[in-house]
């Protein structure tokens, strides 16, 4: 499996190698185009959706906190 991704991947290099040295040249003859879709009737669908209320308030706390001393030896 290995030595195929190997191949593959040296073939790739080669021939893009080939393109911009010139041995391969690359020209467009015919322009692409979008088919043509005609598209009639129909609707989007509709949802009802019902969510929670949601109430944000802010309340004050007092957190006590841990001192911490660091003394240098």
């Amino acid at each position: 499996m290995r030595a195929i991704l190997v191949l593959l991947i040296i073939v790739v290099l080669v021939a893009i190698a080939a393109i911009a040295l010139g041995f391969v040249n690359v020209s467009q003859t015919r322009t692409a185009s979008l088919p043509t879709i005609s598209v009639k009737g129909g609707s989007a669908p509709a949802f009802n959706v019902q969510t929670a209320n949601v109430s944000v308030g802010v309340e004050n706390h007092v957190v006590q906190t841990p001192t911490v001393d660091v003394k240098k030896p």
